[in-house]
């Protein structure tokens, strides 16, 4: 597949800047997969939209993974954690993204503002990646929860403010380590959990942590000449077990969010069953891959040639997904990660 298929035209104004008021507060395009049948709805309706299945949620937690340090000559260099490489403590390793307007050295020292936080390169490994040791007295994640900013994406284009803490988060996040935030469960607020959970819904988790890899332009021609950043997933024995059960009862399996979708398809055995499974996985999926461990998917828009799309594309259809593209820019959703979201399904 060739990666301009993957490119669509978005008016800048409909990058959404900002987070709705309410967290179900969200428009909702119902989509058949590879189907013409549009549907316009609210995502605070999901619950009479489906019926009674399991819903498969990513609990990883976003951390405060921006951090400014200062050179000794006073120049700052904007570091984003990308993954720690030891036990936690007052003294941690991560691998980490760095920006300056002049280059780093190996053996350099840094320091936060306050010096709350030191930082001391222990290697350059190319591409703006670093291997930085951080200390700090009391723990390093004390520090970074006073110092750390938000790290919301390029296309925000303003700084994070004390309401992102909150609304960049999922209202289930509980396990630290992402550095992006699984942007479908962004839209589940409590009262909609609750009124799921009511109408017979079920719900499961995984964790992915989501890294900068997941959101990285596709710079190859080809999609098949991208290679992903391999990101840690866990896929717990309950929800395996959960899943297993829905099938032999005949409800449906609804991946909420993409970061889902590659946790299951990376843990499926030979005979494509989901079972209980943890590591790295650098899964990409797109046409003409063939989905098999979910049955529908809560997802927001993506960016144009991305491997979001293209896993999108995968589960709905090229031609399906285009349309609803179309009709979401034509119509003024919000898009990317504080956007609307759509709801793809079987056709009924």
């Amino acid at each position: 597949m060739d990666a301009s298929q993957l490119d669509y035209t978005l008016p800048d104004d409909l990058i959404a800047q900002a987070p709705l008021p309410d967290r179900d507060g969200a428009r909702l395009l119902c989509v058949e997969r590879y189907g013409a049948a549009l549907e316009q709805r609210m995502v605070r309706e999901l619950p009479e939209l489906l019926a009674p299945s399991l819903l498969v949620l990513n609990d990883t937690k976003v951390i405060p993974a921006r951090v400014f340090g200062h050179k000794p000559s006073g120049g700052r260099v904007e570091f984003l954690l990308v993954e720690r490489l030891t036990q936690a403590g007052e003294c941690e390793r991560w691998l980490a993204l760095a920006r300056t307007r002049k280059g780093l050295r190996r053996g350099m020292r840094l320091r936060t503002a306050g010096a709350e936080l030191e930082l001391h390169v222990i290697a350059l490994l190319g591409g703006g990646e670093v291997e930085v040791e951080l200390a700090a007295n009391g723990g390093v994640e004390p520090a970074l929860a006073r110092i750390g900013q938000v790290p919301l994406p390029p296309y925000i284009r303003r700084a994070p403010t004390p309401a992102d803490l909150e609304r960049y988060q999922t209202v289930f996040a509980s396990q630290p380590g992402a550095v992006a935030a699984p942007t479908a469960g962004l839209h589940l607020s409590q009262a909609l959990l609750a009124a799921l959970r009511a109408r017979g819904h079920e719900l499961a988790f995984v964790t992915l942590h989501v890294g900068p890899g997941t959101f990285a332009p596709l710079r190859a021609s080809t999609l098949a000449g991208h290679r992903m950043h391999a990101e840690r997933y866990t896929v717990p024995e309950p929800t395996a077990l959960a899943i297993a059960r829905a099938r032999r009862e005949g409800r449906q399996v609804l991946a909420v969010g993409t970061t889902v979708v590659r946790s299951l398809e990376a843990s499926l055995n030979p005979a494509g069953e989901v079972e209980p499974s943890s590591g790295a996985t650098s899964i990409f999926i797109y046409p003409p891959y063939r989905l098999r461990a979910i049955d529908a998917l809560l997802t927001n828009f993506h960016l144009p040639r991305s491997t979001l799309l293209a896993l999108v594309m995968a589960f709905a259809g090229e031609d399906t997904t285009r349309q609803a593209y179309s009709e979401a820019v034509a119509a003024r959703y919000r898009f990317f990660s504080y956007g609307d979201a759509m709801l793809i399904r079987a056709g009924r």
